[in-house]
C-alpha cells in the first residue's frame, strides 16, 4: 500500500474529557473503552491510515497513561516506522504550570513537531467523534477548491437539552462557511462539524501566531467564528454513520446501536477496516445453562447465566443464574451468581457480588467505577 508523506495527521485526544468526566476520571477521551474490544482514538487513527497518512501525531494532556499502554509503538496500525510513523505527544507544561487551553494553544505546544514534518497539508480530528473516513477525496476537494480550510461535516439531529458541544455550521450557494453556532439552544436536523479539517501547515502556523498575539486559544470561537469572513472556508459533507460522545448516556446509546445492524455496519465498513490492539485472550466460554441474544460478546468472556440486548468487553464473566440485559460491561467486569443487572454501564474490573439486583433504564444507565464493587 502507497503511503502519503506529504499529509500529516494530528488527533486530539483529549480535548473534551470533561464531558463524560466519569470515564476519564482515569484515563483520557482517546483512551475510553467502545464497542466490546476497541478506544476511540482507534476511528480516528483507522481513518487516517486507511487514507494512506503515514506519519500521526496524537496530542495528549492528561491521565495518557493507558493510551500510551494501548498504542505502544503504532504496530497494530502499521505506524511503527523508521519514516513517520506515530508519535505521542505529551504536553509542554509552561513555567506557570499550564498545560493547554484550547486547541491553538494546544497546537503552538506542539508546533516543534510538526515543523520537522515534511507534510504540506495537516488533517485535524478528535477522539469524541465515531465515525470512519476516507481523507482522500476531502483532500482532493481541498487542493481543487483552494480554500484556507475545509471542514468535514454531516446532517444529523442535535437536540440542546441531550448534547454539549456541539458545533453547528452553515453554507452558502458557493458552500463557503456563512454561520457557525457552539452549543447553541436548539433541536432538530442540523450540519453538524466532526471535529475534522484539512488545513496547509503554512495556513495553519500563521494562524496560531496571529491567535497567540491575541490571547485566543479556541479554534471555533477564533477562526470559525469570528474569523470565517477573513478566510475561504469551505465544507465536505461526510455521508456515511457517525455519532458523538458528548455525555455518559450518549456513550451507552452509541454501544448499543451497535446491536443494529445497519449502524454497525455503517461504521465497519468492508474497505474502512478499524484497527487496535491486538489482545491474546481465548475464545469465549458458554456454560451449559448459558443463554445470549442480541449481543455483542468479546473474546476471553465466561457466560454462565442469561445475556440480552448488551456489548461485553474482553474477559467479562456472568455468572449463574444471573440475568444482564442492556448493559454495557467493560474489561473484566465480573457479575456474581444470581443477579440481576438492567442498563448498566460498569468500568473495569468492576464487580457485581452475588445476589444483587441493580436496575437502572435505557434513558438514565446506571455507572459502576473502574475497580469498583457492588
Amino acid at each position: 500500500m502507497s503511503v502519503n508523506y506529504n499529509v500529516l495527521g494530528l488527533i486530539f485526544a483529549s480535548l473534551h474529557d470533561k464531558n463524560v468526566s466519569e470515564l476519564t476520571d482515569q484515563r483520557t477521551m482517546g483512551s475510553i473503552p467502545f464497542g466490546g474490544r476497541y478506544r476511540l482514538i482507534d476511528f480516528p487513527l483507522s481513518s487516517m491510515v486507511n487514507s494512506n497518512i503515514a506519519e500521526v501525531g496524537v496530542i495528549t494532556k492528561a491521565n495518557y497513561g493507558s493510551l500510551l499502554d494501548h498504542l505502544g509503538s503504532g504496530r497494530d496500525w502499521d505506524l511503527s516506522r523508521k519514516k513517520g510513523g506515530l508519535h505521542l505527544l505529551p504536553p509542554f507544561i509552561h513555567s506557570s504550570g499550564e498545560i493547554y487551553k484550547g486547541r491553538l494553544d494546544a497546537l503552538n505546544k506542539v508546533w516543534n513537531f510538526v515543523s520537522h514534518s515534511p507534510a504540506q497539508y495537516v488533517i485535524m480530528a478528535n477522539c469524541d467523534v465515531i465515525t470512519s473516513i476516507d481523507y482522500n477525496p476531502v483532500l482532493k476537494q481541498h487542493m481543487e477548491s483552494g480554500a484556507d480550510i475545509t471542514l468535514i461535516y454531516s446532517e444529523g439531529f442535535y437536540d440542546y437539552s441531550t448534547n454539549r458541544g456541539a458545533t453547528i455550521i452553515d453554507f452558502d450557494e458557493n458552500n463557503c462557511l456563512k454561520d457557525v453556532l457552539f452549543d447553541p439552544l436548539l433541536s432538530g436536523k442540523c450540519k453538524l462539524w466532526l471535529e475534522s479539517c484539512i488545513v496547509t501547515k503554512e495556513f495553519l502556523w500563521n494562524t496560531i501566531i496571529d491567535a497567540k498575539s491575541r490571547g485566543e486559544v479556541s479554534f471555533t470561537r477564533y477562526i470559525l467564528q469570528e474569523n470565517r469572513s477573513k478566510f475561504k472556508i469551505m465544507g465536505y459533507k461526510h455521508d456515511e454513520f457517525f455519532t458523538r460522545i458528548d455525555n455518559i448516556g450518549n456513550y451507552y446509546k452509541a454501544n448499543m446501536m451497535l446491536l443494529e445492524s445497519d449502524k454497525r455496519n455503517g461504521l465497519f465498513r468492508e474497505n474502512m477496516p478499524i484497527y487496535t490492539k491486538i489482545g491474546d485472550n481465548g475464545p469465549v466460554k458458554y456454560g451449559v445453562k448459558a443463554s445470549v441474544k442480541n449481543s455483542l460478546i468479546a473474546d476471553g468472556c465466561i457466560i454462565e447465566g442469561t445475556v440480552e440486548n448488551s456489548v461485553l468487553f474482553r474477559g467479562v464473566k456472568v455468572g449463574k443464574d444471573s440475568v444482564v440485559r442492556d448493559c454495557v460491561l467493560l474489561q473484566g467486569t465480573t457479575v456474581g451468581k444470581e443477579c440481576g443487572v438492567t442498563a448498566v454501564i460498569a468500568d473495569k474490573n468492576a464487580t457485581v457480588t452475588d445476589g444483587r439486583v441493580i436496575t437502572g433504564s435505557p434513558t438514565y444507565p446506571i455507572y459502576i467505577d473502574k475497580n469498583g464493587r457492588l
